[in-house]
């Protein structure tokens, strides 16, 4: 029986230690960084990730948020794009759909004139408007309506309209807060931040793209789900002509 040189059996026995590590490297370099190439908020915690997002939310000077929200009131469907001095767009509840208009502190309201026969039916507590209603809602039909600050509709309309309003009312996380799964909302890669047991103090997503901006929120207890986006991009706010202006008076129909 010959016996191999010591350095012979050396080099064998470093054989299967070097595959093996390069075999490890390899698994390790096919692996997915789910950081890999982020802004990195997703190796923070779950704390550190909601404060990051909520002073990018501060911080911001314009947005888009659109989606569903619950309330005791019943069910709003938004679409507004809102900045620190006014907004516009649509919201839309189970009756009726309606457009918000705001250029600092003046509100108009444009509806059709199903809108208007109808308000003005409640208001006259009638089943169905009448001649004089359907008339008057005529006028209004595809109108801006000033509505008046003194109105009792100013300060529920308006708050549809406050960004900073609606933005400390939707991306807030109630109790402890757990960092979720990374995901992609809108081609945006985002990781989730739950608040509550299952997420039942609602669950935001937060971008990994960039400044990390709430890019979703899901409310607890299926209270709705609004996606925010075109973060800073600002627009125009003009006041409608005169001519497509309507000038109520002191009170709006009850709405």
């Amino acid at each position: 029986m010959s016996t191999l040189p010591l350095a012979t059996r050396a080099r064998r026995a470093a054989v299967p230690v070097v595959l093996c590590a390069g075999l490890t490297a390899l698994l390790g370099g096919c692996a997915d960084d789910p950081d890999e190439g982020t802004n990195g908020v997703g190796k923070l915690s779950a704390t550190a990730i909601e404060k990051k997002a909520q002073a990018a939310a501060d911080a911001a000077k314009a947005v888009r948020l659109s989606g569903t929200l619950v309330s005791k009131g019943g069910t709003y469907k938004l679409n507004m794009r809102l900045k620190e001095d006014g907004a516009a767009g649509s919201v839309t509840t189970k009756n009726s759909t309606f457009e918000l208009l705001r250029v600092g502190e003046a509100l108009f309201l444009k509806a059709d004139a199903g809108f208007w026969a109808h308000e003005e039916a409640d208001g006259a507590q009638s089943s169905a408007p009448t001649d004089s209603d359907s008339e008057a809602a005529d006028k209004l039909d595809d109108k801006y309506v000033k509505v008046p600050e003194g109105d009792p509709a100013y300060k529920q309309l308006r708050g549809f309209t406050d960004m900073d309003l609606l933005l400390d009312g939707l991306i807030g996380l109630h109790g402890d807060v757990v960092k979720g799964d990374r995901d992609r909302i809108g081609g945006v890669r985002t990781v989730k931040v739950k608040g509550g047991q299952g997420g039942e103090g609602g669950t935001l997503d937060v971008s990994l793209e960039g400044t990390p901006f709430p890019v979703q929120f899901a409310r607890g207890g299926g209270a709705g789900v609004v996606v925010l986006s075109e973060w800073d991009k600002d627009f125009a706010l003009t006041e409608p002509a005169k001519e497509q202006t309507v000038d109520y008076g002191k009170q709006l129909p009850k709405t």
